[in-house]
């Protein structure tokens, strides 16, 4: 879940990546180191952090990151502080200073502040942990009391380590809570992306009201697993975000969920700009802070859980994008990983997501296509029955 679990990642993708394409599915699981009949791929059960103060969520989630913002200082290790007056993109109003970012009484403390600086009438602070601290899949767990008065702009975010996929928002951007200072105690979550995203007055999100947002702590949290993303505040899972290719079968799944990547974290109190300025600033709130108790990753532990194998994928359709297939994805009970998918009995590529499109095949040319669904321990699903697809050169 973290930037250190890439390489184990990576191995196993790439140990069914180099096999020669005419190797069937249980030869490429089979060159991975078994340690049970059950856990075919040998992955090792989870340890938690020792510095996290929560180890395990619902007995399969392991803390394997957290910052509890104690002591007296920002960790570098983990965080990045950003100093500048760009305006987020958004036109924001306040120019980022260090020393507007501090750790106090177990808090993070981000304050915003009516002072000059430069070209701005503000200032206030903002950290990332690019480079440092990256997430792909699990559960993002924080307590945080948000920023009181109009013209605020406080978020808790992510974006990807690497531009897979292009410049923003091709590449993706999840905002797990925004709050702005004049829709008082209404908490929201969105994401963006080449299709959806808020420049073009599309992008999906969710709000909900949290009394004494701007009072107490309140947690909130993400779970992120392929093809899904949902949030909650205090416990309530209020928005889920879906990949259904069937509903966008105009373009490549990058371009509505780019989201099988490493992202990283990104915290900060803005002011005004094109969201939090809609009404105005009022210059009598400040100084205004936004707190943050924790900030907590957990990973799924795989390895102990006892949960069903994957089943066979439905609905294996050609799209209307050329040389393409899509079926459905299994959102509940079995935890897929990726995708197999076979030419003519054949093993072809793997997939993380349930869209393919077909590179490279004979122009003209008629197949029978299959795809499989393997889990998160290497356990494979039987094929679907096979569709004929003629690959458009």
């Amino acid at each position: 879940m973290k930037k250190y679990t890439i390489p184990f990642l990576l191995l196993s993708l790439t140990l069914l990546a180099c096999q020669d394409p005419s190797s069937s599915s249980s030869e490429l699981v089979s060159s991975l180191p078994p340690s049970s009949q059950d856990n075919p791929n040998g992955i090792l059960p989870l340890e938690p952090e020792e510095t996290c103060l929560e180890p395990r969520l619902d007995t399969y989630w392991v803390c394997t990151w957290s910052d509890e913002f104690n002591g007296d200082q920002l960790n570098r290790d983990y965080w990045n502080v950003e100093v500048n007056g760009n305006g987020g993109g958004n036109n924001e109003a306040q120019y980022y200073l260090e020393e507007n970012v501090a750790v106090e009484e177990g808090n993070l403390v981000i304050t915003a502040k009516k002072e000059t600086y430069i070209n701005k009438q503000y200032t206030s602070g903002r950290i990332n942990s690019r480079y440092k601290v990256s997430a792909k899949y699990g559960r993002v767990v924080f307590r945080a009391q948000m920023p009181a008065g109009r013209g605020t702009w406080a978020a808790v975010w992510m974006l990807p380590l690497f531009n897979r996929y292009g410049q923003w928002p091709n590449s993706g951007e999840i905002d797990i809570l925004e709050y702005v200072g004049y829709d008082e105690n209404r908490v929201f979550a969105a994401t963006h992306t080449a299709k959806f995203n808020h420049t073009t007055n599309n992008n999906p999100s969710f709000g909900k009201t949290v009394e004494q947002a701007e009072e107490a702590m309140v947690t909130y949290e993400m779970i992120w697993s392929p093809g899904e993303i949902r949030v909650a505040a205090d416990g309530d899972f209020y928005g889920t975000f879906r990949y259904i290719p069937q509903f966008n079968q105009d373009v490549t799944y990058d371009e509505v969920f780019p989201f099988d990547q490493e992202f990283y974290f990104i915290i900060n109190l803005a002011i005004g700009g094109s969201w939090g300025g809609v009404e105005g600033i009022d210059n009598t709130i400040f100084p205004t802070q936004m707190k943050v108790d924790y900030l907590r990753l957990y990973e799924y532990d795989y390895a102990v859980d006892t949960f069903d194998p994957p089943v066979t994928p439905t609905n294996l359709a050609t799209s209307q994008l050329e040389n393409t297939i899509h079926w459905n994805r299994d959102f509940i009970g079995t935890k897929v990983e990726y995708y197999l998918i076979y030419v003519d009995g054949e093993f072809h590529r793997f997939t993380e997501n349930n869209q393919f499109t077909f590179n490279n095949l004979v122009a003209n040319q008629t197949y029978e296509v299959q795809v499989s669904a393997m889990d998160f321990l290497g356990r494979e699903s039987a094929v679907t029955q096979p569709i004929s697809f003629t690959f458009e050169g």
